[in-house]
Parts: C-alpha cells; sequence; structure tokens
C-alpha cells in the first residue's frame, strides 16, 4: 500500500514539474517577445512583402519557361521514335 501512494504521489510531483516547466516557458516566451525582439517597422514590412512577391513572381515565371521548354523538348524526342 505505501509503494502505491509512493509512485502516485511521484507521478503527481512529476506532473506538477512538467506544468512549472510549461509556465516558465510561456513567461520566458513572452519576455523574449515584448523585449528581446526587434520587431519591423510598417514600411520595412511593405518592403519586404514587396520583394518577396518580387521574387516569388519571377521564380514562378523561370519554371514555368522551363517546364515549357521542357515540353518541347520531350515532345520533339518523343515524335523521333513514332
Amino acid at each position: 500500500m505505501l509503494l502505491i501512494h509512493f509512485q502516485i504521489f511521484k507521478f503527481s510531483n512529476f506532473q506538477i514539474n512538467i506544468m512549472n516547466k510549461v509556465a516558465l516557458y510561456i513567461r520566458d516566451s513572452y519576455k523574449e517577445m515584448m523585449h528581446k525582439v526587434t520587431w519591423p517597422t510598417w514600411e520595412e514590412l511593405q518592403q519586404s512583402t514587396m520583394i518577396v512577391l518580387a521574387a516569388t513572381i519571377i521564380i514562378t515565371a523561370l519554371v514555368a519557361l522551363m517546364d515549357f521548354v521542357s515540353n518541347g523538348v520531350l515532345k520533339f524526342i518523343y515524335s523521333l521514335f513514332k
């Protein structure tokens, strides 16, 4: 009986320890986000967004071009073996 009681106590102590660690993690994360992180200004955010958008459009156009060219090359190669 004493062994079962000890195991329950040990398990509940483990749960309390885990909850304390979770609470500490959340508290530390909040402090870091509020006091240590440098957030961009609205203008910097807009500029970064435009750069990412332009890069995405350029890369998409390049991939589409490569797809179009490789499709034409493969159709030509397949037509040789008909």
